[in-house]
This record gives C-alpha cells, sequence and structure tokens, in this order.
C-alpha cells in the first residue's frame, strides 16, 4: 500500500510510476541538465575572474563546487515549489515526502545529496584507480544501471535515495477533457 496525493489534492493510494518512465524522464532530465551546466560553466567563469589566475587544480574544484551548486539551486527550486521539474511535469512524475506533503528546502537538499548515489560510487572509484574519462563514464553508466534495477527490489520499486530521505515518487494523474 503506497500513498500519494492525487490531483485535487488528497489522499489515495497509487503506486509509484514504472521504472521505464522514471528512466526516460531521467533521460529528458540529462538533456535539459546540459543547459543548466552551461549556465554553470558561465558562472565559474565569472568567479575564476574574481579570484585571479587559479591553479589548474583550483580551477577544477572552482567550477565542481559552481557545477554541484547550480544543479542543487536547480532541482531544490523545482522540488520545493511543484515537486516536479519540467520533465517530470512532462511524464506525469510528483516528487512528495512519504506522507504525501510538499518538500521543504531541507528535505530536497537532502534528497540531492542523496541522489549522488547515482554516480558517486563510480566516480570515487575511477579517481581511486586512476581511470581515463572514458573509463569513468562507463562506469558511471554500469553504475547507474545497477541504481536503477535496484529500486526492482523495493516493495513499491522505490528508489533508495527516496527511502533514505523519506520521499517517493508518485504518479500524477493526467487531467480529464471534461475538466478542461
Amino acid at each position: 500500500m503506497t500513498l500519494a496525493v492525487t490531483a485535487t489534492g488528497g489522499a489515495g493510494l497509487q503506486q509509484a510510476p514504472s521504472l521505464r518512465r522514471r528512466l526516460a524522464c531521467l533521460l529528458y532530465e540529462a538533456l535539459l541538465l546540459f543547459g543548466v551546466t552551461l549556465v554553470s560553466g558561465f558562472l565559474g567563469t565569472l568567479v575564476m575572474k574574481l579570484a585571479g589566475r587559479p591553479s589548474s587544480d583550483e580551477y577544477h574544484l572552482i567550477m565542481q563546487i559552481v557545477g554541484v551548486s547550480v544543479w542543487a539551486a536547480y532541482f531544490v527550486w523545482f522540488w520545493t515549489r511543484r515537486g516536479q521539474t519540467l520533465p517530470m511535469q512532462t511524464w506525469g512524475i510528483k516528487l512528495v515526502t512519504s506522507n504525501g506533503k510538499h518538500l521543504g528546502v531541507g528535505h530536497a537538499l537532502l534528497r540531492y545529496a542523496a541522489c549522488a548515489a547515482w554516480i558517486a560510487p563510480a566516480v570515487l572509484l575511477a579517481k581511486l584507480n586512476h581511470w581515463s574519462p572514458g573509463a569513468t563514464m562507463a562506469a558511471v553508466g554500469v553504475n547507474m544501471v545497477g541504481y536503477a534495477l535496484l529500486a526492482l527490489l523495493h516493495p513499491q520499486r522505490q528508489f533508495w535515495h527516496d527511502v533514505l530521505c523519506g520521499t517517493r515518487l508518485v504518479t500524477v494523474p493526467r487531467p480529464s477533457a471534461a475538466s478542461t
């Protein structure tokens, strides 16, 4: 039994969206994040101008911090406003707390940090083993597929970072033609 918020704001029983649907949404999200990353690159360049002439290591660190911060702002903004990013709206998926309420900023930040499970293990392994960028990307891909498949082990098919954070992805009912 799972709790979700219906379009009218009431509580109802609802399962998580299918894994295929969530992964399609993730692919769409990745396309949008390309643009968000361009914005973070622009902001990182501005920070570099203010910082003077950073070393190569400082440059990479600054760009990573700015990138992670811009992505965090993007996700936290959408998750706390409507519970949905644009891809989530397109695919009829909404993020709510385990009791069906909207996320607060702290809750959204916790989920954003926990979402690192999608890529962090592979990136850490690649760094420790000094893998090439191609090998790192392959490891990230394998990690993402493996992590997504772990949702099949959860009784309601939720991702494990959602279980950890007390959040869940639910299907948003499509508006009927009569209500438009």
